[in-house]
């Protein structure tokens, strides 16, 4: 029997399960991604229901056998982060990376700091591009998957301002030896890269626009570990709704989640 006690969390995603009670994902210090029932959290006289919302520092009790366990308690362990339009979107996009990419119950201390690092970012005035760009690489980072970013990945030499570059998420960055017609997705300039590596390195950068070549890197970057199935707050944040500052929740206050993803 698995016992968690007083863990620092935050909630990432729920969904309604049975009658009264709630799937919920939650990303804690000490022990990564954690997936529990939280039972009757839905009815009326539940004390957890205010508790499990998501941008909200908790402090969590579990207990259980397995991967799925049982959220015993949950209480509130600081004020949470007020998000409003793109910005709650943007939050959300970084819960579902986060749900996607990460592993049950491996512990991702880092994860858990960059995390509530970004949301008090979000909440800031500041580049909204610019922040989600290095959540993205730092996120990688962590996983283990980034790369050099300021050589070549086949010799090593620095990139050249100059120069093209085709990358490769495996690898890195290739120069390319003579010009082609037809630009691919995955060919960067190297004033682009250089620019990509100063963002992401966080110097200077309220003065660095993000720019479309840095969205399209990190997108190349993270499609091999997102696999083919397409990440539903994107979808939200294109439609571009009237802004709300929470989430749809049902009548018993559980959130919901977008009408395909029911599941």
């Amino acid at each position: 029997m698995k016992r968690i006690d007083l863990q620092p969390a935050y909630v990432l995603h729920t969904r309604p399960y049975r009658d009264t009670s709630a799937l919920v994902d939650l990303l804690s210090l000490d022990y990564g991604l954690l997936r529990a029932v939280a039972r009757g959290v839905r009815g009326k006289a539940s004390r957890k229901r205010s508790a499990i919302q998501p941008f909200q520092p908790l402090l969590v009790s579990l207990s259980g056998r397995g991967e799925l366990l049982s959220l015993n308690q949950a209480e509130h362990a600081a004020p949470g982060f007020r998000l409003h339009g793109d910005r709650l979107f943007s939050a959300l996009y970084l819960n579902e990376l986060l749900m996607r990419l990460l592993q049950a119950q491996d512990a991702q201390p880092g994860i858990y700091r960059l995390y509530q690092q970004a949301l008090i970012r979000l909440q800031q005035p500041g580049s909204l591009e610019v922040c989600l760009r290095c959540f993205e690489f730092s996120l990688l980072q962590e996983l283990g998957y980034a790369w050099d970013l300021h050589v070549d990945a086949v010799d090593g030499a620095a990139l050249q301002m100059s120069g093209d570059y085709l990358f490769d998420p495996a690898h890195g960055y290739q120069a390319l030896p003579s010009p082609i017609v037809e630009r691919p997705q995955n060919l960067f300039s190297g004033a682009e890269l250089v620019h990509f590596a100063s963002l992401v390195s966080n110097t200077g950068e309220d003065e660095i626009d993000a720019g479309h070549a840095a969205k399209r890197l990190m997108r190349l970057a993270l499609q091999p570990h997102l696999g083919a199935k397409p990440l539903l707050s994107r979808t939200l944040f294109a439609a571009k709704p009237a802004p709300r500052q929470m989430p749809d929740t049902d009548a018993d206050g559980c959130i919901l989640p977008p009408e395909d993803n029911k599941g």
